[in-house]
């Protein structure tokens, strides 16, 4: 057994004293119900402070000493079900902080969180003074979504940080951040802020929350202030622009234009702002700034890979080559990524052996299954569908997740060559072996309903919206497809207003809600509809959905204008090339 080294030396003296006494086992501790679905608060419980709390006058008798030990040899034998009970129980009798630290800490990680909490309680209670116990508490209290209860814990924990109040500030806001009542920890920032209107971090943690709340305007004041307090301050600097960007491009750039006149050693706000470039299409300028980039920091992998990544998106290829190329001698720290960029630069010009080559490198990391679709994707194009069905089969998988992205890479390809009842049998077997998979269930509804299996198509997204609740894309799939497919409008209107609630700004559903809406005979809120979702994704679906309800209204050469833009960048869409002959056969 190893030494209980998170004991106290008193108390290790304490076991020693009466290390030869008879001991009587307790009885079985009932095992703490375990919280489900949270993630662990973000706080860490840090190393003692340099402070001796007064300690209770506790002799060590036999039964202590057993627990102890029990206790300790459970965590080592992965059986929280025994060790939390038991200090719990402890905590409770000793009343000793270090003992309650402990209970809190083995708690916490094992998540039986109600069980941490209490433990916690008697820390701070043993050992008032503690800002450890008293932070503790209220990332608990945080994480079990208590938020009035933490406030005197959180006004307490601000109160004592005194010359660390900014990081104070930092560390709260993001204990706070996954909360999911974002008004409520708005409002819950503001009160904790109020009193320190003249520490930068705190007006940014305002910032922040009012952004999550969705009131912007606080957002960007708040931001604003933060900078004055402290104006070569990156961080808040990057925060303001990303506000502004959300009302324009063109502000944003012009905010960090200047910030970057005054602090042009700022590498990350001179990153963001040749991203902004490229979004405002102002290529020339974000050249310009990539070149700068390049000559400030020559050595520097993240801004190669970052200048890369750029140049990528600007479809100048030979620019991204050259600095992805040198990345990889610079060490870079994901080099998968890299090798996956290259392999998709080569693509993109036609260099399909090289394509080839540096998919076929990818060994792991984030971009792992994306590479060998891609690689699989390429020998489909060149006519080999069955070469590349057998490489995503033997790419080996690293998880069931995995397995579930390769099979979904593989029924694609089956789509892309129109082979539909291959690729609806393909994720059907797949869903036989992981039947509560999410991706699964989306994507063999929707090859279902190429094969004209309405009845699979309807079971699999009821279940899907069982399963997950929020699954936006869920409801918009089935009441898109009542909508086309079957009269049972007002339910497809019903499911498409819930996706709607979800995701107010995805363009695809706002295309579902106004095709339903046209079913419905309601043409002029419909057109409203589908024109904004066409302004925010020029999508051939989209396009034929437009397309049809102004042909319908007598604008045919708006109909035609609209369709013939999109067949210029999608000649083969099957739904865009439908619509038009059907429209336009007399």
């Amino acid at each position: 057994m190893r030494a209980l080294s998170f004991l106290p030396a008193a108390l290790l003296a304490m076991l020693g004293a009466c290390a030869q006494q008879p001991v009587k086992p307790p009885a079985e501790p009932a095992p703490l119900p375990k919280a489900q679905g949270k993630p662990a608060p973000r706080v860490v419980i840090a190393k003692p402070a340099p402070r001796q709390p007064v300690l209770p006058k506790q002799d060590l008798t036999p039964e202590i000493m057993f627990k102890m030990v029990l206790a300790e040899v459970a965590m080592q034998r992965g059986q929280p079900h025994v060790a939390v009970p038991s200090y719990l129980e402890l905590a409770r009798e000793t009343r000793d902080p270090r003992v309650a630290q402990r209970a809190t800490e083995v708690a916490w990680n094992a998540r039986y969180y109600a069980a941490a909490l209490e433990a916690a309680s008697i820390w701070l209670q043993s050992d008032p003074e503690s800002p450890q116990a008293r932070q503790v508490m209220a990332a608990l209290l945080v994480n079990q979504e208590r938020l009035a209860e933490a406030q005197p814990h959180l006004e307490r924990w601000l109160a004592e940080a005194k010359a660390d109040i900014g990081p104070a500030f930092l560390h709260l806001n993001s204990l706070l951040a996954r909360h999911k009542d974002k008004a409520v920890v708005f409002a819950l920032m503001q009160s904790l802020a109020k009193q320190y209107g003249n520490v930068p971090e705190a007006r940014l943690a305002v910032a922040q929350a009012a952004w999550n709340a969705g009131d912007y305007e606080v957002a960007l004041a708040e931001a604003r202030a933060a900078l004055e307090l402290k104006p070569e301050w990156e961080v808040a600097a990057l925060f303001q622009a990303q506000v502004l960007q959300r009302r324009s491009a063109g502000e944003a750039v012009t905010f960090l234009q200047g910030y970057l006149k005054r602090y042009p050693q700022a590498k990350d706000a001179r990153l963001n702002y040749a991203r902004l470039l490229v979004a405002d299409k102002q290529y020339d300028e974000a050249r310009r700034e990539f070149e700068a980039l390049l000559a400030e920091f020559p050595r520097n992998s993240d801004v190669a890979m970052a200048v890369a990544l750029l140049s990528l998106q600007l479809r100048d290829y030979d620019a991204a080559e050259t600095q992805l190329k040198r990345t990889l001698e610079m060490g870079y720290k994901d080099p998968d990524a890299v090798r996956y960029y290259l392999g998709q630069v080569n693509e993109e010009r036609k260099r399909f052996d090289d394509a080839l080559k540096w998919y076929g490198e990818v060994a792991g990391g984030e971009q792992y299954v994306a590479a060998h679709a891609r690689y699989a994707g390429i020998l489909a194009k060149q006519g080999r569908l069955g070469d590349a069905r057998a490489h995503l089969q033997q790419v080996a998988a690293r998880d069931i997740q995995q397995r579930v992205q390769l099979t979904q890479a593989e029924a694609q390809l089956l789509r892309d060559a129109a082979a539909y009842r291959e690729a609806f049998e393909l994720l059907g077997h797949a869903l036989e072996k992981t039947p509560n998979s999410p991706e699964l269930l989306y994507d063999h509804a929707m090859a279902a309903e190429k094969v004209n299996r309405l009845d699979v198509l309807e079971a699999n997204l009821r279940k899907l919206i069982e399963m997950r609740p929020a699954h936006a894309h869920a409801y918009n799939a089935l009441g898109y497809t009542l909508a086309d497919r079957s009269e049972r409008l007002e339910e497809a209107h019903g499911l498409i207003t819930k996706a709607l609630e979800l995701a107010p700004d995805d363009p695809f559903i706002m295309d579902s809600m106004g095709w339903v809406l046209y079913r419905m005979g309601n043409i002029k809120e419909g057109l409203d509809y589908l024109q904004r979702a066409y302004a925010l994704r020029p999508d051939p679906e989209i396009a034929a959905h437009l397309g049809e309800v102004l042909w319908m209204q007598g604008r045919r050469e708006d109909a035609r204008k609209i369709w013939a833009d999109s067949l210029k960048d999608h000649p083969r869409n099957e739904v865009l090339e439908n619509t038009i002959k059907r429209l336009t056969k007399n």
